[in-house]
Order: C-alpha cells, then sequence, then structure tokens
C-alpha cells in the first residue's frame, strides 16, 4: 500500500489553536476536524525563502506546508514571515496513518506560532469552515462527542492542552501498526476495532465496536475475526474491557465469525433481532446452543453512551434483520452494511429488498446523524455518503428500467452497466440488477 507524504499546520495565537472541518465529500477523513495541511506534491521543491525559522527544517516540506496554507486559508506564508508576523516555527512529529485504511499518510506536524490572528478565507473545496479555541476548549468538545478527530491531531490537542508551550509531541508516529488487535477512538467513546475477517472485496476488514457507559451494558458490536489468530488477539485485547454483551448488526457470516465463541469465552448473552436469530439457526442449528440470546427491535434501548441512550434502529433492505445503533441525540449511527466504506452493497434474495433498502436510506438520512458508521471502512462526517448512495441506487434502477423496456437481458445490462467492474464481482452485480427487477416489478413499474 503507498503511503503518502503530508503535512499539516498547527497554528498557534494568543493560547489558541486554528482547526477546520473538512468537507463531507472528500474521500479521506470525510467531515473530520483536522488542521490545515495536505499532501506535499511531486513539484514540491526546496523552499525559495532564507529565514532563521526555517533553517533547520525541510525545504520540500515547508514548501508543501506554504503551498497548503495558501490554497486552503488564502494565507501567505512567506510574507508573514519576512513581515515578522511568525513568531516560531517548529516541528512537532510525525504520524503514519495505520494500514487499517485505504489512504495512508505519512504526515508531518509543524507549529507555527503566530503574533495576531490572520483573517483566514476558507477554500470551500476541501474545507467546510474553521475556528479558534484553546487546546482545552478542542478536547473539552471532543470529550463531549462533537468531534471527530484523526488519532494524531487528538494527541496534539491533548499535549498543548496539558503543555500549551510544547515544541514535541511524544505520542506522534505511534499509528503504523498494531500489536494485535487494532483500535481507534475517532469518536469519544466509541472504539472501532477494524479487524481482519472473511468479507466480500475489494473489503477485507468489519467493524467491531466497544460502546457502553461505566454501569451501562458494555456492548461489542460485530466481532468477525477471519481465524484463530485473530480470534485470540481480540480475546486477549479485551481482557479488562469489562464486555458484558456481544450485539450482531445482521446475520451475515463476515458479522458474527467467533462471535458466539466469543460470547461463551466471556460467558456473556448475545443479541440481535429475531430475524437474524432466525436465520442464523436455519443456516447453523447449533450455532448459538448454550448461550443467552437476547432480542432487540427498534426503538429499545441498548446502552448508554456518555449519558445519552442509545437506541435499536430497524434499517431492513440488506439484511431483512438488520439492526442499526443510534444515540438519542444522533451523534453518530453505526449502520452496518447500509453503506459501505468500502466497496459496494449487495441487495441479494432472500434476506435483500430493493425497496427496504431505498427506504431505509431515506429514513436515516431524515435523521440526520451527525457520523456514519459503516461496518467496513471508516467514520463518515455527516449523510454525504448516504445521499449519494440513494442517488446511485436510483440512478440505477432507471437504468434497469430503461434496458429491460428496450429488450436488454441481464447479460447485456452488466456489460453494459459494470465495463469496468472486476469479473469476479460480476455475480453481485447481477444479485443488485435482479433486485432491482423484482421491486420494479412488484410496484408496477414493469411488468411481470
Amino acid at each position: 500500500m503507498r503511503i503518502v507524504d503530508a503535512v499539516t499546520a498547527v497554528l498557534v495565537c494568543d493560547g489558541e489553536v486554528f482547526l477546520t472541518r473538512r468537507q463531507p465529500h472528500l474521500t479521506a477523513f470525510p467531515g473530520f476536524i483536522a488542521f490545515p495541511g495536505g499532501k506535499v506534491d511531486k513539484d514540491d521543491q526546496a523552499h525559495p525563502l532564507d529565514h532563521p525559522l526555517l533553517a533547520d527544517l525541510d525545504g520540500r516540506l515547508v514548501t508543501a506546508l506554504a503551498r497548503e496554507l495558501r490554497e486552503e486559508l488564502a494565507y501567505d506564508l512567506d510574507a508573514a514571515l519576512a513581515g515578522g508576523a511568525v513568531a516560531d516555527v517548529a516541528w512537532l512529529g510525525a504520524a503514519i496513518s495505520p494500514p487499517i485504511i485505504s489512504v495512508r499518510f505519512d504526515t508531518r506536524f509543524f507549529r507555527i506560532d503566530l503574533r495576531s490572528k490572520p483573517a483566514f478565507t476558507i477554500e470551500l473545496g476541501e474545507l467546510s469552515g474553521g475556528e479558534w479555541a484553546s487546546a482545552v476548549e478542542w478536547i473539552a468538545r471532543y470529550r463531549r462527542g462533537d468531534l471527530l478527530l484523526a488519532p494524531p491531531t487528538r494527541d496534539v490537542l491533548l499535549t498543548l492542552a496539558a503543555h500549551p508551550d510544547s515544541r514535541r509531541v511524544s505520542r506522534l508516529g505511534d499509528y503504523d501498526s498494531f500489536d494485535g488487535t487494532p483500535e481507534i477512538e475517532p469518536l469519544h467513546g466509541v472504539f472501532q476495532l477494524p479487524i481482519p475477517s472473511n468479507t466480500l472485496p475489494p473489503a477485507d476488514r468489519t467493524n467491531a465496536f466497544i460502546i457502553g457507559d461505566s454501569g451501562a451494558a458494555r456492548l461489542i458490536v460485530d466481532p468477525s475475526p477471519a481465524n484463530r489468530i485473530e480470534f485470540d488477539k481480540l480475546c486477549a485485547h479485551l481482557v479488562g474491557r469489562g464486555v458484558s454483551e456481544v450485539f450482531l448488526t445482521h446475520h451475515h457470516p463476515d458479522h458474527r465469525q467467533y462471535a458466539n465463541e466469543l460470547a461463551r469465552h466471556l460467558d456473556v448473552p448475545i443479541t440481535m433481532s429475531a430475524d437474524t436469530r432466525m436465520r442464523i439457526l436455519k443456516r447453523q442449528p447449533t450455532w448459538l446452543d448454550g448461550l443467552t440470546v437476547q432480542t432487540r427491535e427498534d426503538g429499545d434501548i441498548a446502552t448508554h453512551w456518555l449519558g445519552h441512550a442509545v437506541r435499536v434502529l430497524a434499517v431492513p433492505g440488506h439484511d431483512e434483520g438488520q439492526l442499526a445503533l443510534m444515540p438519542d441525540n444522533r451523534a453518530w449511527c453505526i449502520v452496518g452494511d447500509l453503506i459501505q466504506g468500502v466497496g459496494t452493497v449487495v441487495i441479494a434474495a432472500p434476506e435483500g429488498d430493493m425497496a427496504k433498502y431505498l427506504a431505509t436510506l431515506e429514513k436515516v438520512i431524515a435523521l440526520q446523524p451527525k457520523v456514519i458508521w459503516p461496518s467496513h471502512g471508516s467514520a463518515l462526517g455527516g449523510t454525504f455518503y448516504l445521499e449519494q448512495t440513494l442517488k446511485h441506487r436510483r440512478l440505477r434502477e432507471a437504468q434497469v428500467k430503461s434496458l429491460t423496456e428496450a429488450g436488454k437481458s441481464i447479460d447485456e445490462m452488466l456489460a453494459l452497466m459494470y465495463p469496468d467492474t472486476d469479473p469476479q464481482l460480476m455475480p453481485l452485480a447481477r444479485m443488485n440488477i435482479d433486485s432491482h427487477l423484482v421491486k420494479l416489478r412488484a410496484e408496477g413499474s414493469l411488468s411481470a
């Protein structure tokens, strides 16, 4: 996997730090709160400005930093340096994003102390806004569950909150690999464990989640390690975490492999919808033997998060019994396979229903949770990707209807609609076409 060089500017002035909000349509860290910065371009060369504050810094990285500040904030770092508006520039550290995400960055963090706050002009292509606040206030917002932060951003803020004059962040650089089961906490109190699983490509991991306040049910959601080695890693990782319940979003194997064994290992109940229980037992009659099985339905309280009740939300379509989880303040929603952060959701009979799937997308979009958490891929700020998925599925349905009315067979539709799709994934594309046809005929838009 290619690692991309990147730079970040930690702008500090009068005890406050400037952070931006990334646009929700971006592929990397959509909707996250972040320091301004970005990729180092191939055209970035040694920095032309000879200034004492830059003497010990990599000139190519400084060039990239100045360019990113100019592009994102319309801020001229060179002019500010020359005019004495910059009090100090220091290299804080570097962090390499882990191999659990599709785009990896080797990011260098630079602290830039300004003598006064500039009038930034936010470039709205990548950013939707920006704000000055103290590091203490930023961390307070994170701990209230209001901020979606990449771990290095959080660690910089934690360091500055404790030591405002710090010129080095010791915890940075700790994200290149994980010893054992991976875990990150982009949103306070929601622990994401992207565990290797036997899922459909291009995804190769299924997110498990640990949620639940002290004194409330402590859930692990969709634990599904790919093999015994990953299962043993997960068991070791959960020691001391107080997990009191295994919760399944739906019955598909890549969301429950070893989940029954984990429930036995932890001696805790396993929870799911009644439909999920029925489908599991139909496939594997002894899978739940010896376990305490609890069923949940739409509106039930599953646990609490930061004092907010976390309710079950029925989200059928991909799977009839699929359940989502969302706190009452709608700060986030764990949506299972309602959307894919990696790849495309398959709607296939007998458990899949395209009409219900589109209705569920509309339902969750209307609720407007601030963060969407798919089972495969990273957290997504806002509902943009749900809206794009709904738009895409409606476009596909219009294509299926038009091509069917033109007399095209399903094989011909596949060739026309999915010309660049990996041949190994074409059976999945066929399932989606079949589901669109069933919906169109059921509602009378196509003759039976």
